[in-house]
């Protein structure tokens, strides 16, 4: 069966009694041309291995399987998962997991699949939880050495954004701290089984070095959050009231630094925010 066609992907689920849930984010890629767009922005080779976030129907996990060494792939919804098993007759390197992504053991999971092959993260994620899933991948399930996911197309704008413009926000700060972030393509939301309500992007992560040791690390993402906790006001003030330091304190140390005060957190440069953190990780006498 052709699980690239919206007409097809509705007589599969019928076939199993099922229709698709949008509270789930259940939204079935139905074009081809999308998903070779995917595959070539991974560039997977025949020695890497893939993990993807939400098996859908398998369609893009099927596509994995014929590239990739071995295929890790999270589904929640138990009334999915035979529709998966039926598209993935005969793909034996294929691992399917019935459980939470953003809850399973990763690390364990990742090292019982891959070993120590590099792998990728290839996926058509659910636009509701975008930032949680960034979270995870650039945290427990570290190893991968590229991630194509495709998101919601206004999230993938924050993502690439520059400081000063209304994107700018801390899930920026924090994806381009982690990673080259890229947009690949902009994608319909009409190539979707069923159609959701916004376009999506196919966005590429390239994987860079830490910079901060973990302790400064934490405390970068705690100052970006108190930055743009509230936009309309200066650095002095969500600084000192999210970080609950004395406002003297605050206001030496962006001046030590060459920020003005009067500032607002949406115009710092990731470059700013880390010499910021470090001047304020500094022990004080």
């Amino acid at each position: 069966m052709k699980l690239t066609s919206p007409s097809q992907i509705r007589l599969l689920l019928l076939q199993f009694g099922l229709y698709p849930d949008k509270r789930k984010g259940q939204h079935f890629l139905g074009d081809y041309n999308v998903l070779q767009k995917i595959l070539h922005a991974a560039d997977l080779s025949p020695d890497e291995g893939a993990l993807e976030i939400g098996s859908g129907i398998g369609t893009l996990t099927r596509a994995l399987a014929e590239r990739a060494r071995q295929v890790l792939t999270f589904e929640i919804d138990a009334k999915l998962l035979p529709v998966i098993q039926h598209n993935l007759q005969g793909y034996g390197n294929v691992r399917l997991v019935h459980g939470d992504f953003l809850r399973e053991n990763l690390p364990q999971l990742i090292q019982e699949t891959f070993g120590e092959s590099p792998f990728k993260v290839v996926a058509n994620i659910p636009y509701g939880i975008t930032s949680p899933i960034l979270d995870r991948l650039f945290g427990v399930a570290s190893g991968w050495r590229l991630a194509v996911l495709m998101i919601q197309y206004e999230v993938a704008l924050r993502l690439v954004a520059q400081p000063g413009t209304p994107e700018y926000s801390s899930i920026t700060v924090f994806a381009q701290y982690h990673s080259r972030v890229e947009i690949v393509s902009r994608v319909s939301h009409t190539v979707f089984y069923p159609p959701p309500e916004v376009d999506s992007a196919i966005v590429r992560f390239t994987p860079l070095p830490k910079r901060l040791p973990p302790e400064e690390e934490r405390q970068l993402f705690r100052v970006v959050r108190a930055a743009f906790a509230q936009r309309r006001k200066t650095l002095l003030n969500t600084l000192s009231g999210g970080l609950n330091l004395p406002r003297e304190q605050v206001e030496r140390t962006l001046r030590e630094v060459g920020i003005d005060p009067q500032r607002r957190g949406e115009t710092l440069s990731l470059e700013e925010f880390i010499t910021l953190t470090r001047a304020l990780s500094q022990p004080k006498g």
